[in-house]
C-alpha cells in the first residue's frame, strides 16, 4: 500500500514542478487549430461521402 501512496505523491510532485504547461496563450493557439483542422477533415469526408454516393447511385440506375 505504501508503494501506490509514493506513486501518487510522486506522480503530484511531478505535475506540480517538473512539467512545463503551456501558455494561455499558446493553448488558445493550438485550439484553433485542431478546430481548423476538425472543420476541414469534416468537410473532406462530407464531400467523400457526397460524390462517392452520388457515383454509387448513377452505378446502381445502370443495372435496373
Amino acid at each position: 500500500m505504501n508503494k501506490i501512496i509514493q506513486y501518487i505523491q510522486e506522480s503530484y510532485h511531478e505535475l506540480l514542478h517538473k512539467v512545463s504547461w503551456p501558455t494561455w496563450e499558446e493553448l488558445q493557439s493550438s485550439t484553433m487549430v485542431v478546430l481548423i483542422a476538425t472543420v476541414i477533415v469534416t468537410l473532406l469526408v462530407w464531400g467523400m461521402d457526397i460524390v462517392s454516393n452520388s457515383v454509387l447511385q448513377n452505378f446502381y440506375k445502370l443495372f435496373r
